[in-house]
């Protein structure tokens, strides 16, 4: 590592004071307007969102496809939510933030031109605890509420961050051993490519509940090597960062504002936002990580398209939770997969599957274990998951 050219991130201590002035700030609908991007869903805001991702569901961007769908028309990925909020920095001033899980429920589609308004509440935060990457350790709570201009509630979102003291992150660095970026091999990263262009979403043809049994394994879906165009491709769409990106005298105004929102970047001189840690590896070490690593929620975007892939476009995912175990670096490979768990009639008479899924990398490494519950079309038991959510 430089030592001479190293970034420095404010660097603060979890203190008493601290502790007792988050207490203060429990249960407050916090002001987001600094971090909204795609509040309307316009056909390129829906295009990039999915291209951000990854998705090449037809579903999404072609419209003639589309019209021909049991939507009638060009729809969002139901992870679009997270492009118009996706969270904030919050409290805490000095210490390093990381996301670390969430759950999703959806309730309503975002159909092409929707607005959405996105609101978040402060739940409250546990700890201090004991932590193995920097001693010690709070995780906040957050709830994010996402209506339409018919102001229906269409999604919600319970997310959790872990705060910890940076210095002592940098110190610990229980990931620095590492080879970084991975070395793959000319053989390897054809057969990881082939992988990835063999992806093929089920699209119109119905998945029925009644064809589907407990065990059953979803296609794998193939993600990387994780390229620092894949990081920004996620941002231009709206994986919202924290707060929206800005430059020269917008961003300057913003960093004059919040001066823990910045670090100076040792090698271009130029003041970089925190969120740089997912495409620059100066703020990744300046936050105790020995390289760039993904964004919690894009991670999870992925594992909200395996499940659309696999339930085509007559399904619904219902909910989706996923937890954030290990970075995912620059450079790795990620394979999600994932199978079925139960098969019921749910208490809403919809029926339903529940799905466990994981993202494993290169290494072994589950990085983020997950579950979902999706309602599929039934021979039997009445109107199809979307039609009732399409009822006003």
């Amino acid at each position: 590592m430089d030592t001479v050219n190293e970034a420095k991130m404010t660097e603060a201590t979890l203190t008493e004071e601290m502790i007792a002035s988050m207490k203060e700030k429990v249960g407050l609908d916090l002001r987001i307007d600094h971090s909204i991007f795609n509040e309307e869903a316009t056909r390129l805001a829906i295009a990039k969102f999915a291209a951000g991702i990854g998705d090449i569901n037809p579903l999404w961007t072609d419209a003639q496809y589309a019209a021909g769908s049991c939507y009638g028309g060009l729809v969002a990925p139901p992870s679009f939510v997270i492009g118009v909020f996706s969270g904030l920095q919050f409290g805490w001033p000095g210490l390093g933030s990381f996301h670390s899980g969430s759950v999703l429920r959806f309730f309503k589609p975002v159909l092409l031109n929707d607005k959405l308004t996105p609101t978040c509440r402060y739940d409250g935060f546990v700890g201090p605890k004991r932590s193995d990457f920097a001693e010690m350790m709070v995780m906040d709570t957050f709830t994010n509420r996402y209506s339409n201009q018919r102001d229906e509630l269409v999604a919600e979102i319970e997310w959790s961050v872990i705060n910890v003291e940076r210095q002592k992150a940098k110190a610990r660095g229980t990931e620095h051993g590492i080879p970084l970026p991975h070395p793959w091999s000319p053989e390897e990263l054809a057969e990881i490519e082939a992988q990835v262009r063999a992806e093929c979403p089920r699209g119109a043809t119905p998945r029925y509940w009644e064809h589907v049994s407990r065990g059953d394994q979803l296609a794998t879906l193939t993600k990387g090597p994780i390229g620092m165009t894949d990081e920004v491709a996620f941002v231009a769409g709206g994986g919202a960062p924290i707060p929206r990106l800005a430059a020269h005298a917008a961003a300057l105004k913003d960093y004059e504002r919040h001066p823990a929102w910045a670090f100076r970047d040792p090698e271009f001189s130029a003041l970089e936002p925190v969120y740089a840690v997912h495409y620059n590896r100066h703020a990744a070490r300046a936050m105790g990580v020995p390289y760039q690593y993904d964004v919690g929620f894009q991670r999870q975007c992925w594992q909200i398209q395996l499940l659309t892939h696999w339930m085509g476009d007559g399904g619904w995912v219902k909910n989706a939770r996923a937890q954030y175990r290990r970075f995912v670096y620059l450079s790795d490979v990620v394979r999600l997969s994932g199978s079925v768990t139960e098969k019921y009639i749910d208490e809403d008479g919809e029926p339903c599957v529940d799905v466990e899924t994981s993202a494993v990398n290169q290494r072994g490494e589950n990085v983020m274990p997950g579950s979902a519950t999706i309602v599929l079309p039934s021979l039997d038991f009445g109107s199809s998951p979307v039609a009732r959510r399409l009822k006003r």
